[in-house]
């Protein structure tokens, strides 16, 4: 019940929710209705159109969620201590390099004899790359209207540039972005396109380190996740000129037919530890 309740919670759709935990949506339904009963109060507002968490729901997800982390944690010590093999993971390129390393060094010492290797891509490429069966394991990002496996967590996306950059709102603004096929790259697009402000690319590439070096330089803005945006860079949401981004989802998807128990282990972790509020942009 408390998997399904967290699911709702993150998705704000009952649709959604009911896949990300595997389930029916009338089984998730009947889940929250019977854990509504348990609380005696409503835990969301249901419209046709949407679905808001209540105080009383607000109040249960920090509950909730450190409850299912302690259960997930005993169970992975105790049932699974000799989880042993290989278990290939795939990243974009700003979350292997901000989110996920400090959570394998972790899982690492964890379990000694787990093997990680991680392959970095736009997550449309991975998702193909695990449908083949080339990765175990895909952190990607997916706009909030077509989200899809486990919502780890929400993000707030923001432009971002550096302190010598000069915007000219007569000219085309300049933009260092990852290729086509990248999530935050299409939002901030289309978020351009709707507000009628000119835009080219000025630098386009796979490489993190290439993109932030570039808008150092002055060479151009960029859009990144909240989490992910290094010290080095401000962000300059707001003004003239820079449309409202929308937020994105982070989901983790573990291939359901895979349940080698080191798979298994590692989606849970990764699940539970991206799900941990992190560093506030400034």
């Amino acid at each position: 019940m408390l998997r399904s309740f967290v699911a709702v919670a993150a998705q704000s759709n009952f649709t959604r929710a009911a896949t990300a935990v595997g389930r029916t949506q009338s089984a998730v339904s009947l889940q929250i209705k019977r854990l509504e009963e348990i609380v005696g109060d409503a835990l969301f507002e249901r419209t046709r159109q949407s679905v808001t968490i209540t105080r009383a729901g607000e109040t249960l997800l920090v509950y909730a969620n450190r409850i299912l982390k302690t259960n997930d944690e005993a169970l992975s010590h105790l049932t699974r201590p000799e989880a042993a093999g290989l278990v290939r993971i795939g990243a974009p390129d700003d979350y292997a390099a901000r989110l996920l390393p400090d959570i394998l060094a972790q899982f690492s010492s964890d379990y000694p004899l787990i093997r990680i290797e991680v392959t970095c891509d736009n997550s449309v490429e991975l998702l193909e790359m695990q449908r083949k069966g080339a990765l175990d394991i895909v952190v990607a990002t997916h706009p909030l209207h077509d989200v899809a496996g486990q919502v780890a967590r929400r993000e707030r996306l923001h432009w971002v540039a550096s302190s010598r950059f000069v915007d000219d709102p007569d000219k085309p603004l300049p933009l260092v972005l990852f290729p086509a096929g990248c999530v935050c790259r299409a939002l901030a697009l289309g978020a351009l396109d709707q507000g009628d402000r000119k835009w080219s690319v000025a630098y386009s590439t796979r490489s993190l380190a290439l993109i932030e070096g570039a808008v150092a330089t002055g060479l151009g803005v960029s859009v990144m996740e909240a989490s992910t945006i290094p010290e080095s860079l401000r962000i300059v949401d707001g003004q003239p000129g820079f449309p409202p981004l929308p937020d994105v989802a982070i989901s983790v998807h573990h291939r359901p037919a895979d349940q080698s128990a080191q798979v298994s282990l590692a989606a849970e972790v990764l699940f539970g530890e991206l799900g941990k509020p992190m560093r506030q942009p400034r």
